[in-house]
């Protein structure tokens, strides 16, 4: 048998796991074959105007209730909706009319409601579903944010949804369409990912008002989005669709409970009969919507926010709304209404054979009137967006030890762990109203609480997978407060060791800092060398935040090699009489610098005045501080518009400094070199320069903002430059390719700018930059922020948010963080990574570097010396992988395959050295695994890639085609090209 049949071979065995990718007769002999997605949609009229009316409910999976409180209703004095009764609701009026249809979007939800149902209802819910009438689309676990999620948790979330869609229900399961109603502007990477996980095509509700207002009038309100300027088309195009009214239905026709437009009342002897001025008036809006739209199909989202609980109230009233508006045909009426779904009315568009407006840039910033730019959500909540990003790299560390420590990783000597519990917190947080940070208060504990609950279930899992690979069962403790120098076995023991276990397909270098009591230590590696180390004294900063957590006054600081897909370990020691720790000295600063790098500082204020990359002979007058905008209060003379979670609206252009000097310490020693900045009691920062790092550390902290002043706060820094940008910077698109930004404009439209700060801001998902022909300026976020150039060689960032108002978007709660540690207010850390390379080979430096933040290593500590047959290195790979090369997902799948995707993390044309092509072999990756069996699916893993089919569409400007992608060399050598991701289902022992 060739190699080519042993891997169909292996593919037909894996036939349930996907849970019908292909098609197989259902049921018993006899029974009809599902007519479900494009077949099972009503006829049109071909000479008519054919109005597609489509119930939905839209249920945030969090907001402003809890996840919980919205499913089972509870807390209605916040907000009335109860997802159980709206599942309920719906299938029972489903089942009276076959006619009807609905669509489903957030699988956390149905997921949920599904494990509930008996037999007997999952197998009515099933035919429903194999008849069409209940259609789901987008089919995530959740509908996620595109400004502030990072692309692998989206495909994560998005893997798990339509996982269990597929498994439930077979080929009728799998959405046909994405459907992204409710995101505040919308990402063009997210775009390249739904085609790559096979939708034929995507709906969106929100886009910026000036955007809508020219595309209406050009008819241009559906389009083709070319969402890749490295993947070949059509791989990374997708049709898209502007709904007319967000997601509402029209004026006048919300049937709700929630609503309060009158019912249709038809019995002609009442007095309130209005059956003729209800068709009148739709028939109306029907028309004038025609005339913004291409096609004779247009289509109304009949439904919103939480509705359908009870489902009679909408379906009683739209029986009559469509028999009526139909009656009129008779009478030459032109106008044939229809219950639909959005692919169906897809499928109609496509029918049409038009061509249609290309669109190559993404929909951010979104505002929704002049004054009302939705671009404070880019940072709100800056401790939880970061918190998600660490958990993200958790999830991903979890998800590769449970592949790589075998069964043992889920019940071994230290319990029984599983990954299960992370996933659905991380999937849980990419909603749109989560890592936003536009939530309620205790919506945002709540997200923060199932994600260190996945956290405690995980460790148990890294910890069983770590002792087998090992070989020691010695306890592993996990600090997870490292940021603020907190970790009790490192402060209290004189001998332990450090595991650092590092995610990635490279070798990493990677700078370890523990709070330690003693003044001297030696450190070694896991061959036993000696290991340079320093002992510096905690910043008085640090000490602050502690609050009672912690009392070290010291960090133990060094640097630790980790080997790809590995861990390396480390033994540390407790010197009796070593020298003193280095000592902080209080004096102005002039340069601290490493083989690599040097940074200078204006002695006169002790702030930053250069950075020069040793290595390229480049320098740049580079200043940074820290600045203030005074968020509106919603008084102001423009607008009453307010600064708020959603909106960002400062008072001014011009922001207020927090300090022209900075307080400084300074520290150099062989191992790290650090100018600790003072510039407020609530602003303070650590500049610094390991001595093996080719970039700057940017290490800031911020809070309690002060608001005694009753003015709220929008703290941003802002590096000036002596680089040339004409207005230009450059900003990542969900951690992936970027995109170029310039000031006061929009590629697709003649922009009107009203808010010249909040207007030109946009999402930093991991990093941005800003150059000329000679110099580029890389900065690599450690979480999703708000950025903007607003003058020339300037780049500004914001880090956190302390607002007194709401902004009128619905949460209803001002964006004013406390907690029991901090009931004064937040305070936020984080840090930022600068990079100055030229601009042909800073992508070289930038890719590596945004990955490592996001997959950061994971250190574990055991106290004492380890086992003397303790395995100290590993590695699951047989060699590191070329630097293009970036291992995505490694996942168990079911007992004897793993889902693997590979990316080529390049963009086209961006490095001399890493931009082509390159090939690994599948059989030869790991170390520990042996692979029997290849098949690659699509992108989300619900369909083999060969069988995934996607309906065409005509630009009506075709751009030059891109160079065809090359064959791979066989069955288990592939071959990746810039920006290609590709997906694996690998059948190993």
């Amino acid at each position: 048998m060739d190699a080519d049949s042993l891997l169909r071979s292996a593919a037909a065995l894996l036939l349930l796991v996907l849970g019908g990718v292909w098609s197989f007769p259902l049921g018993q002999e006899g029974e009809r074959t599902p007519a479900c997605g494009y077949e099972s949609c009503h006829v049109t009229q071909p000479d008519m105007l054919n109005v597609h009316l489509v119930p939905h409910t839209h249920d945030d999976v969090g907001w402003l209730k809890t996840v919980d409180q919205y499913y089972y209703g509870d807390r209605n004095d916040i907000q009335h909706a109860g997802v159980q009764y709206i599942l309920d609701s719906v299938v029972d009026q489903l089942l009276k009319n076959p006619d009807r249809r609905f669509i489903y979007v957030e699988t956390a939800f149905f997921y949920r409601w599904w494990k509930q149902q008996s037999s007997g209802m999952q197998q009515t819910v099933k035919r429903l579903v194999d008849e069409g009438r209940l259609e789901f689309v987008n089919g995530g676990w959740c509908m996620s944010d595109e400004a502030t999620t990072h692309y692998s948790a989206v495909i994560d979330q998005m893997t798990m949804g339509l996982r269990f869609l597929n498994d439930t229900f077979g080929p009728c399961g799998r959405p046909r369409v994405a459907w992204h109603i409710d995101p505040f502007g919308h990402a063009r990477e997210h775009a390249s990912m739904f085609a790559q996980m096979g939708y034929d095509g995507f709906f969106l509700g929100r886009l910026d008002y000036q955007d809508r207002k020219r595309r209406r009038t050009a008819r241009e309100q559906e389009l083709l989005w070319r969402a890749s300027e490295s993947l070949t088309p059509p791989m990374a195009d997708l049709f898209t669709g502007i709904l007319p009214n967000g997601y509402n239905p029209p004026d006048g026709f919300c049937w709700d409970q929630s609503c309060d437009d009158p019912p249709i009342r038809d019995d002609p002897e009442l007095e309130d009969y209005n059956v003729d001025d209800v068709v009148r008036r739709f028939l109306a809006i029907a028309h004038k919507q025609a005339q913004v739209y291409k096609t004779n199909h247009i289509i109304m989202t009949m439904g919103s926010d939480f509705q359908y609980e009870n489902a009679n109230l909408w379906y009683k009233n739209l029986d009559k709304l469509i028999r009526y508006v139909n009656a009129q045909q008779a009478r030459g009426g032109r106008v044939n209404a229809l219950y639909s779904t959005p692919s169906c009315y897809l499928q109609e568009l496509h029918r049409a054979n038009l061509s249609w407006a290309l669109k190559t840039d993404d929909f951010f910033p979104y505002a929704d009137a002049a004054h009302d730019y939705w671009t404070g959500y880019f940072t709100s909540r800056p401790a939880l967006k970061r918190y998600e990003r660490i958990s993200n790299g958790r999830l991903q560390t979890c998800n590769q030890l449970e592949v790589l420590g075998g069964p043992i990783s889920r019940n071994g000597p230290f319990g029984k762990g599983d990954s299960e519990t992370m996933k659905k917190a991380v999937a849980v947080a990419q909603h749109h109203d989560a890592v936003s940070g536009t939530e309620k208060q205790h919506v945002a504990d709540d997200y923060a609480r199932r994600l260190a609950s996945g956290w405690q279930r995980c460790q148990v899992l890294v910890s069983n997978s770590l002792a087998a690979l090992s070989g020691s069962t010695a306890e592993r403790i996990y600090c997870d407060n490292l940021n603020i120098s907190v970790c009790p076995l490192t402060e209290s023991s004189k001998k332990f060791s450090v595991n650092v276990y590092n995610p990635l397909v490279r070798a990493v270098i990677w700078p370890v800092r523990l709070p330690v009591n003693g003044t001297s230590y030696e450190v070694s590696d896991a061959e036993g060398r000696s290991v340079d180390c320093q002992v510096v004294p905690v910043s008085a900063e640090t000490q602050a935040v502690r609050r009672s957590r912690g009392s070290a006054p010291n960090e133990l600081v060094f640097q630790v090699r980790a080997p790809p897909l590995g861990f390396n370990t480390y033994s540390v020691s407790l010197l009796r009489d070593g020298p003193p720790p280095a000592p902080a000295q209080r004096r102005a600063p002039t340069a601290i610098q490493n083989q690599f790098l040097r940074a200078t500082f204006d002695p006169a204020t002790g702030l930053l005045s250069g950075l020069s990359n040793l290595e390229t002979k480049r320098t740049i007058k580079l200043t940074q501080n820290f600045f203030w905008y005074n968020a509106s209060d919603g008084n102001n003379t423009r607008s009453n518009q307010p600064s708020g979670a959603y909106i960002f609206r400062p008072n001014s252009s011009t922001p207020f400094l927090i300090s022209p000097a900075a307080k400084t310490e300074v520290i150099q020693t062989p191992v790290l070199q650090e100018v600790r900045q003072r510039f407020a009691p609530w602003v303070s920062q650590v500049v610094r320069l390991h001595a093996d790092s080719r970039a700057l550390e940017l290490e800031w902290t911020v809070g309690p903002l002060p608001i005694r002043d009753n003015l709220g706060k929008e703290v941003i820094t802002r590096l000036d430059t002596s680089i040339k940008t004409a207005e230009y910077f450059y900003t990542d698109s969900n951690g992936r390719e970027m995109l170029q930004r310039k000031k006061d404009f929009r590629p697709t439209w003649k922009l009107r700018q009203s808010e010249p700060i909040a207007g030109n801001y946009h999402p930093i998902n991991s990093r941005a930059f800003i150059k000329d022909d000679e110099d580029q300026l890389t900065v690599v976020t450690d979480r999703s922020q708000g950025g903007a150039s607003i003058h020339n060689g300037s780049l500004e960032i914001m880090l956190h948010r302390r607002l007194l108002y709401d902004d009128v978007r619905g949460v209803a709660e001002p964006l004013n963080e406390t907690s029991s540690v901090f009931p004064e207010g937040l305070v936020v850390r984080g840090r930022l990574l600068l990079s100055l390379q030229r601009p042909d080979g800073a992508a070289d430096a930038h890719r590596p570097l945004a990955q490592q933040e996001v997959l950061q290593p994971t250190l574990s500590f055991t106290d004492g010396e380890p086992h003397p047959n303790t395995r100290l290195q590993f590695s699951a790979l047989q060699a590191a992988l070329p630097p293009a090369v970036h291992l995505l997902t490694l996942t168990r799948w079911d007992e004897d395959s793993v889902l693997l995707r590979l990316e080529h993390q390049f963009q086209r044309r961006e490095s001399k050295r890493n931009s082509g092509p390159v090939t690994v072999n599948l059989q030869k990756l790991f170390s520990t695994l042996e692979v029997l069996g290849v098949s690659e699916l699509n992108l989300s893993a619900n369909q083999w890639k060969d069988e995934m089919t996607r309906l065409d569409w005509t630009p009506q400007m075709e751009e030059k085609p891109l160079l065809k992608r090359p064959g791979d060399p066989s069955a288990l050598e592939v071959t990746l090209m810039p920006m290609e991701i590709r997906t694996f289902l690998l059948r190993v022992r």
